[in-house]
């Protein structure tokens, strides 16, 4: 996914930081704005979703 979004808004995107965590949590933050929380959706989101919200 990370691949996907850098290939397609290439010098949109000045930073990306991708952090390592445990217990279920995979989150998707954009200028530390959660965009999308697996814990909340219980998945894990498609590009789509991320999109949508960039």
């Amino acid at each position: 996914m990370v691949e996907k979004l850098l290939r397609k808004y290439k010098n949109d995107i000045t930073s990306l930081t991708l952090m390592p965590s445990s217990g279920g949590v995979f989150e998707v933050k954009n200028n530390d704005r959660l965009i999308f929380s697996k814990k909340q959706e219980n998945r894990f989101p498609q590009l789509e979703d991320i999109e949508k919200k960039l």
